[in-house]
């Protein structure tokens, strides 16, 4: 009797946990959808307005150092209360932000200090409702499928990178900004109403009595504790020095993607959605493959190969600005860039975010997410104020191509060997087995 109980509970997950599986990717492709629309209007008349990448740089550093600065306490109180509150508070918090800015807009015009406070607001709500969700990741789905739920939010996003800058490129110039906040407003909605009838407590651990030890802790306590968990796990200190220096160094394509196309090589903004398409296309498609194969056996080292191929996708993005091409061939290579670019990002985040969700404890996961984030980023607004400076000041093909060179250099110094062999121990009994 026991014994049916017990497989008709099993049954029940499991189909509560395929409902999750696509819900979560349904409501982050709406999110999503809105979100990217409203980053490519808004980026273009920032770029359009002041042709300035300072000014453009200012938006990204509003975006990154809220997130940054506010990531540590975010992931306590992940950790302490419900995540599907978290998550369903911080995107009704978006949707009354962008009604706000709409409002303003309305009502006194768009100005950069208007967008400049909205995108601090989306910056913090977006950070919260990312690690709770990240956090929870393993409630919701069973672990067979923890590759496949990642996979499939990757391509949630995909699917909404595609046509959101496609969507906004056609719509750019033709209505106004108000149109593309009442779409992310809509969007915001949407995804509220999915996340409410999911249970983020499916298949969670974490008892009553160990959730109410957590809250007694001071909050300064609970960081501690999280980052003397992380102590105790090598191989991802490892992977937060390797992200504080690479999201650093990828600040040359965050400024300098768009600076260059738009400002320097005079790309029309339904072309440069195009090319934003691609990257997100080559995402997609490699999601797709990630949500079908089983599961990556040597995680660190497939990023690892990844990361440097994204450093030599870098170093191409120049190739435009010291050679003298037509527009079309310009165009037709950036489109082929970005879907390598894309695919690249693919393969060198997926097999991690498993590898972490497996190896995390879920009562320590809100506040290892939360010091991941803050080190993938705390290096991140500096970057965008250097090169943002560097971009007004020097050609940009020598700017890309030194930062190019120095991200390769530095994750193969980083995940050298020997680092590998300490994440995959079986690496080195797999090449004594070979030479046996």
């Amino acid at each position: 009797m026991k014994i049916g109980v017990l497989l008709m509970e099993e049954s029940y997950k499991i189909k509560r946990a395929t409902y999750h599986l696509y819900t979560f990717m349904i409501s982050k492709l709406v999110a999503s959808f809105g979100a990217q629309v409203y980053t490519f209007a808004i980026s273009f008349y920032i770029l359009q307005t002041t042709g300035s990448a300072t000014s453009f740089a200012a938006n990204l550093i509003c975006n990154i150092l809220p997130r940054t600065l506010a990531a540590p306490f975010a992931g306590v109180i992940t950790d302490r209360y419900s995540r599907k509150k978290i998550v369903i508070v911080s995107q009704i918090a978006t949707t009354f932000a962008i009604a706000g800015l709409l409002i303003f807009i309305l009502t006194s015009g768009l100005s950069l200090p208007a967008i400049y406070v909205t995108t601090c607001i989306l910056s913090l709500t977006s950070m919260f409702s990312g690690i709770a969700f990240t956090s929870s990741i393993t409630g919701l789905i069973d672990k067979d499928r923890i590759q496949k739920a990642m996979a499939l939010n990757q391509m949630s996003i995909s699917f909404a990178a595609i046509g959101s800058p496609a969507v906004g490129g056609l719509l750019y110039g033709t209505v106004s900004i108000p149109v593309f906040l009442i779409i992310y407003i809509m969007a915001s909605i949407i995804a509220v109403i999915l996340e409410s009838t999911m249970n983020f407590r499916l298949f969670t651990t974490v008892q009553k009595k160990e959730a109410e030890e957590k809250v007694k802790e001071t909050m300064w306590q609970s960081i501690k504790a999280g980052i003397g968990y992380l102590r105790l796990k090598p191989v991802i200190m490892i992977m937060l020095w390797i992200s504080l220096l690479i999201n650093f160094l990828f600040g040359a394509f965050e400024v300098g993607y768009s600076y260059i196309l738009i400002e320097k090589l005079n790309v029309e903004s339904r072309h440069f959605g195009l090319t934003q398409g691609a990257f997100s296309l080559g995402m997609l498609l490699l999601s797709i493959y990630f949500s079908a194969r089983k599961e990556v056996r040597y995680p660190l080292l497939v990023s690892k190969w990844g990361i440097v191929g994204l450093g030599v996708i870098m170093g191409g993005i120049s190739l435009p600005l010291v050679l003298s091409i037509s527009y079309w061939i310009q165009f037709s290579y950036y489109m082929l860039l970005m879907f390598c670019f894309g695919s690249m990002i693919i393969v060198v985040n997926t097999p991690i975010q498993v590898m972490l969700q497996k190896t995390i404890d879920d009562e320590y996961k809100g506040r290892v997410f939360s010091i991941i984030e803050t080190m993938a980023m705390a290096l991140i607004p500096l970057g965008m104020v250097i090169y943002g400076i560097l971009y007004d000041i020097f050609p940009g093909q020598w700017v890309l191509l030194l930062s190019a060179s120095m991200l390769v250099t530095v994750v193969l110094i980083m995940a050298r060997p020997s680092v590998i062999r300490k994440a995959h121990p079986e690496v080195t009994l797999k090449e004594k087995e070979s030479v046996a």
